[in-house]
């Protein structure tokens, strides 16, 4: 999604944000009812950036990881050397046309699109995709770039394994006798119902990656899949976060929560101001709150970043197997794009 690089930015943010309809579906009257939102909300959202730092460090973080990405390719991947980072923003800049211009210019001509969400949603992933094939319409209607998609990643070692090092490492804040009962609060960006509801990948690739991590801890503490970042009055994928930690923190018989932001790969303001600040202004026991580190300059995720960037190319497949069915029960509900995932991501 991208994030305001300076609060100032936020309101042109907020206006990309609400006016899609892929992630936030408002009815006949998403343009209007998106400019709406985005004013009623851009001053408190710009108070939250500026209590950050002044803007998002998505950007920072993206640009760092694709960069050390593309280093690591060239030493395990030298006969395509050299490789060239782009970062591509749904409703912040750099945005995707901003990226396909400067490709352009540097005479692109094979591109893999990474996408950054762990596990796939048609409100996230394919509102990138789409937004790649309209873009490419207007800056590239020659096809001068033939591209291919690393769609989703719910099990990656450089998932799984950080992740689960970085709940250890929280472990150990707590006294020896009390971590068995610390309970592992898995948090991802929660989802309206109705996109749920039309068969949406995104709550069992989040359960997939919550398993496999837990897997990696042999199971030693008990655990909960959570939800965050519910927008509007309409019925969005639970139970809530806060409430969650509302229940838990006066039990006896908890000693801890630790909070994991699962389908994150960087810091940013869902991380930094609603879990480290606001979450824990509310909570009655905050003591016994830890969030667990997000993946941001972590080597072991960045050098298996480029893993999967490699055994996609040696693969030789456009996309994943899951991409087709994933279109097939979203396509109606999208507009202006293609008929087909083979029109953008093809393997001739």
């Amino acid at each position: 999604m991208g994030g305001p690089n300076k609060a100032s930015e936020t309101n042109d943010f907020l206006m990309r944000l609400f006016s899609d309809k892929d992630l936030i579906p408002l009815g006949p009257l998403q343009g209007i009812m998106g400019r709406v939102i985005a004013r009623l909300r851009t001053k408190s959202i710009e108070e939250k950036y500026n209590e950050i730092g002044g803007g998002s460090p998505i950007r920072h973080w993206s640009e760092y990881q694709c960069e050390r990405v593309c280093k690591r390719l060239d030493e395990i991947l030298p006969q395509l050397a050299p490789h060239k980072p782009y970062v591509a923003f749904r409703y912040a800049k750099p945005l995707t046309e901003d990226m396909l211009a400067k490709m352009k210019e540097d005479g692109v001509t094979r591109a893999v699109a990474f996408s950054q969400y762990p596990q796939w949603s048609s409100s996230t992933s394919a509102s990138s995709m789409h937004e790649l094939f309209r873009q490419r319409k207007i800056y590239d209607p020659e096809k001068t770039v033939k591209w291919s998609f690393i769609d989703r990643w719910p099990k990656a070692e450089c998932l799984v394994s950080p992740f689960a090092r970085f709940i250890n490492d929280k472990l150990l804040e707590f006294p020896a006798e009390d971590r068995d009962k610390v309970v592992i609060l898995f948090s991802a960006h929660s989802l309206p119902m109705e996109i749920v509801n039309r068969g949406d990948s995104y709550p069992a690739e989040v359960a997939a990656s919550v398993y496999a991590i837990m897997e990696r801890l042999k199971f030693k503490n008990p655990y909960r899949l959570v939800w965050q970042s519910k927008v509007g009055p309409k019925p969005w994928l639970g139970a809530q976060t806060t409430s969650i930690v509302e229940k838990l923190e006066l039990q006896d018989d908890v000693k801890g929560l630790i909070l994991v932001p699962i389908a994150f790969t960087s810091d940013h303001i869902e991380t930094l101001h609603e879990l480290d600040i606001e979450l824990m202004e509310d909570a009655k026991n905050p003591k016994i709150i830890k969030r667990a580190s997000s993946f941001n300059d972590d080597e072991e995720f960045i050098s298996g970043l480029a893993d999967l960037v490699k055994e996609h190319i040696e693969s030789g497949r456009p996309y994943s197997n899951q991409l087709e069915l994933d279109w097939l029960l979203s396509k109606k509900y999208t507009t202006d794009t293609f008929e087909h995932p083979s029109e953008l991501f093809s393997s001739h």
